[in-house]
């Protein structure tokens, strides 16, 4: 058995179906980008199929991405799989990971077909792919509630069919780590031709469980590929944490002995990077990369690591990619200096214009900042002005007056669709004033449901990074701003939501 780990990010694709982290191509090309200096081995870039949008996506990151293999899912289907195998074409390492229901629940109410019908379909899927890609993975969505007998059938026929990956899905949640790893062991064991296929775990964080349940899954198992997101991001509780899962592998060697290809000093940029894009903040107490993963409050413990780090510190800050390094740079500083450090955070900008568009925007914060940080420079860059020029609604300017006994009145300017309207609105506080006047002019008719505040860095002088859910017609988005004025930044995250709102993609439910 080898003993090399395989990590399969799908970030990008199960991450994205958190309510309101839908992602545009650019943000996800940036993603991607950082996937690769973290030297993930596969990138489930989207589910090709599902709109063109992330038909868009998976192809730009397919022709983007040299060092990782490139993957888009798609369900168990001739144009699902067609589809994907287009958007790959640009891809050095291309890889179709197509599924289908195997659980009695999921066959009977959801798929209404038959036992034999899933099977050949599940045959037929496999085969056709593999007559355009060489790599294809195949998911028994909803496996662990699987008859072990069916599912051996399934898996067998695939295998001979093909399929070079074998996917295990805990789709719900509902494994216990000896049980889900036995459940694993039992498979191999089981299925005839199982050495033909390497053998993959794919967790949801529903009882908590996902890490576990997957390192059981390679421990007790024998799975050499675990499928994991930055930060644990997914719908519901989330999926399995990449950074857990590799720095517990790697922290831990002398038990798993595993070899990962992982660079692990790139952990934190990328987590700040999928926070700041999705709007979802990393609570201060995630393991690995939570603000407080390596802080010690308790005396005891502050001495302990004085003397000697290893008494409270298991793995090195500096290791994941913790720095308490400012960034070097300020009003004085060139064009040149800026570009040096976008690329050193794993930035990468599209064009000319969306360099010079970012270095005004840091001259801009330089002015108002006397330290600017490198989360910063990431939340400017990915706020949506920087990148898209074909917002309907763009921020101005904003003046809102607030004192104690008296309304909060607050008169913004802002354009649509290029023309610049004002509007004036009094409200509860000056931040729901300034969105009332939004609304007044937009007449949206959005609700919303999260408005969070978070500090960009550790000072009064902070950027304020704030996020806005609004919910509309059944569709839900995020809308991410940041400025050192809390309410200029709820004014841009209102628009950046209302931006997504007007741009309509249609997704497709995909595997959890």
């Amino acid at each position: 058995m080898s003993d090399k780990l395989i990590i399969f990010d799908t970030t990008l694709r199960d991450g994205e179906q958190s309510p309101g982290a839908s992602m545009t191509r650019d943000e996800k090309l940036r993603i991607a980008r950082q996937l690769e200096r973290l030297k993930v081995d596969v990138i489930e870039a989207g589910f090709a199929a599902s709109s063109n949008g992330d038909f868009e996506a998976v192809q730009a990151i397919a022709n983007a991405i040299k060092d990782s293999t490139v993957c888009s899912l798609s369900r168990a289907n001739d144009r699902d799989i067609s589809r994907a195998a287009e958007a790959l074409k640009g891809a050095q390492r291309a890889r179709i990971h197509t599924f289908i229901a195997t659980s009695p629940l999921h066959m009977e109410k959801k798929l209404r077909m038959t036992p034999d019908q899933v099977f050949e379909q599940a045959k037929q899927s496999v085969r056709y792919a593999r007559n355009l890609v060489a790599d294809v993975e195949f998911s028994p969505e909803d496996g662990y509630r699987s008859d072990v007998d069916f599912l051996c059938r399934v898996i067998e026929a695939v295998i001979a069919e093909g399929a070079t990956t074998i996917n295990v899905p805990d789709t719900v949640g509902y494994a216990i780590p000896e049980l889900y790893g036995q459940f694993i062991k039992t498979l191999r064991e089981r299925v005839p031709n199982s050495d033909k296929a390497i053998w993959s775990v794919h967790c949801h964080n529903d009882l908590g469980m996902a890490v576990a349940n997957s390192l059981a899954g390679v421990m007790l198992g024998g799975a050499r590929q675990i499928e994991c997101t930055i930060n644990g991001l997914g719908e519901r509780a989330g999926n399995c944490s990449l950074e857990e899962v590799v720095m517990a592998v790697k922290t831990r060697k002398d038990y798993f002995g595993l070899e990962l290809g992982i660079d692990t000093q790139h952990i934190v940029a990328a987590s700040r990077m999928v926070s700041q894009t999705t709007g979802f903040v990393v609570q201060p107490n995630k393991a690995v990369v939570g603000a407080n993963a390596f802080a010690h409050a308790s005396g005891i413990h502050q001495d302990g690591v004085l003397k000697a780090r290893d008494t409270y510190e298991i793995m090195r800050a500096e290791d994941v990619g913790w720095s308490a390094n400012k960034i070097v740079l300020g009003k004085l500083s060139g064009r040149n200096a800026f570009k040096q450090r976008l690329q050193d955070l794993g930035v990468q900008l599209e064009s000319e214009a969306e360099i010079n568009t970012a270095f005004t925007r840091f001259k801009e914060l330089a002015d108002r900042k006397s330290e600017i940080f490198d989360e910063d420079i990431l939340a400017l860059v990915n706020d949506e002005s920087v990148t898209n020029d074909k917002e309907q609604y763009a921020f101005v300017s904003l003046s809102q007056h607030s004192e104690t006994g008296e309304k909060p009145h607050a008169e913004i300017v802002i354009t649509v669709d290029g023309k610049e309207v004002k509007s004036a609105s009094d409200g509860n506080g000056p931040v729901d004033a300034s969105l009332k006047a939004i609304e007044q002019q937009v007449k949206s008719g959005a609700e919303m449901v999260l408005y969070s505040v978070n500090a960009i860095s550790g000072s009064t002088e902070s950027q304020g990074e704030v996020t806005v859910r609004l919910q509309n017609s059944g569709r839900v988005v995020n809308g991410v701003g940041s400025d050192p004025d809390i309410v200029v930044a709820s004014a841009k995250a209102y628009l950046s939501a209302l931006n997504k709102l007007h741009s309509k993609a249609d997704r497709v439910a995909a595997q959890g």
